[in-house]
C-alpha cells in the first residue's frame, strides 16, 4: 500500500525545528499530520540539514513541533 503524497493529503505540514540560541533561525522541512518527513522528496543538502537539525535537539535546537505550513 503506498503512501499519499505531500500534494495527494491535502493539508500542508512542516516540522520545525527552532534554534535554542538564535532567536527566529531554525529549519523547517514538509511533513505529514504526524511530522513523517520523506526523506526520499528531500534534496541532499535538505536530507543532511534535517538528519543534522534531528541530532541536535536538545544541543542546538529545540524538540521539533508540527504546524500548518504557510501557503
Amino acid at each position: 500500500m503506498s503512501q499519499p503524497s505531500h500534494a495527494e493529503s491535502g493539508d500542508r505540514f512542516e516540522v520545525r525545528f527552532r534554534s535554542l540560541f538564535r532567536e527566529g533561525r531554525g529549519f523547517a522541512f514538509p511533513c505529514d499530520a504526524r511530522g513523517h518527513v520523506n526523506l526520499e522528496s528531500l534534496s541532499e543538502r535538505g536530507r543532511s540539514n534535517y538528519l543534522f537539525a534531528s541530532a541536535m535537539v536538545g544541543r542546538e535546537f529545540a524538540a521539533p513541533s508540527v504546524t500548518m505550513a504557510l501557503r
